[in-house]
C-alpha cells in the first residue's frame, strides 16, 4: 500500500469513528447505576419513590428527608445529633417522626391509596418516649445496651417480630401509613421489604407517595 493509499485510509477510520460516536454514542456513554441506598426509584410526575435503608446498625439511626429526597445518619453510642433537617427515621425497625405524627389507613397497596385514600377520618398518633436496644453485642450474656428515645408507635407497627420462639417469626402489617410532616404535608408510605437481596434483616424498604392531598 502507497503512502497515499495509507493516508486515505486513515483518514476513513476517523471519518467512521467520528460517525459511530454520534450515532453509538449511548454504547460509549453508559447509563448511570441506580443509588445502592437511599431514593433509588423516583418518578417526579406521580410523586411516587422507593426508598431502600441500610438500618441493621442497632447503634445508628437513618433520617429520611423526603422534601430534599436525602438521606443522613447518626452514631447514637458516639452521642451524634439528629440532623438539622428531616421528615422521619429508621432505628432497625423502630420508627420516629420529627415533630410528625402518623396513621394508619386500610388500604394495602399505594395504588388503592391513591384512588380512594385522600378522604378519609381518623386519629393521628404522635411520637411517645421509649427505648431502643442500641448494643446487641452482648445478648447471648444477657446484656442489652438500652437508650431513651422517642418512637412513632404506630408506624413501629409495620413488622411484628415475635420472638417468643426462635428464629423469630416477621410479619409486615402490609398497611398504608400516612405521615404528617411538621410543615403540614402529608405523605403515604407502604413499608415493603425488612432484608436485602440476601435475606440479611435489617434492610428496609418503603414505597412512598409525596406530597399528597390529604383531606381531613
Amino acid at each position: 500500500m502507497t503512502n497515499r493509499h495509507l493516508f486515505l485510509f486513515f483518514i476513513l477510520v476517523g471519518l467512521l469513528s467520528s460517525a459511530c460516536n454520534g450515532i453509538f454514542a449511548w454504547i460509549y456513554n453508559p447509563v448511570p447505576e441506580k443509588p445502592a441506598y437511599g431514593f433509588i426509584e423516583t418518578d417526579e410526575a406521580s410523586h411516587r419513590g422507593t426508598i431502600f435503608l441500610d438500618a441493621h446498625d442497632y447503634a445508628k439511626w437513618t433520617y429520611v428527608n423526603l422534601r430534599r429526597q436525602m438521606i443522613d445518619t447518626a452514631n447514637i453510642l458516639m452521642g451524634e445529633p439528629d440532623p438539622d433537617d428531616w421528615d422521619f427515621a429508621i432505628h432497625r425497625y423502630d420508627v420516629k417522626t420529627n415533630n410528625g405524627a402518623a396513621l394508619e389507613t386500610h388500604f394495602t397497596t399505594l395504588e388503592d391509596f391513591s384512588e380512594g385514600g385522600l378522604s378519609f377520618s381518623g386519629s393521628f398518633t404522635y411520637d411517645t418516649l421509649s427505648r431502643i436496644a442500641i448494643d446487641m453485642s452482648g445478648m447471648m450474656d444477657g446484656n442489652v445496651l438500652y437508650a431513651d428515645s422517642y418512637l412513632n408507635p404506630l408506624l413501629c407497627n409495620w413488622l411484628d417480630v415475635n420472638t417468643s420462639q426462635m428464629p423469630p417469626i416477621y410479619t409486615l402489617s402490609g398497611k398504608v401509613y400516612v405521615l404528617q410532616l411538621a410543615n403540614g404535608q402529608y405523605a403515604a408510605l407502604k413499608f415493603t421489604n425488612y432484608m436485602n437481596a440476601a435475606s440479611t434483616k435489617g434492610y428496609v424498604t418503603i414505597q412512598y407517595v409525596f406530597p399528597i392531598n390529604y383531606a381531613k
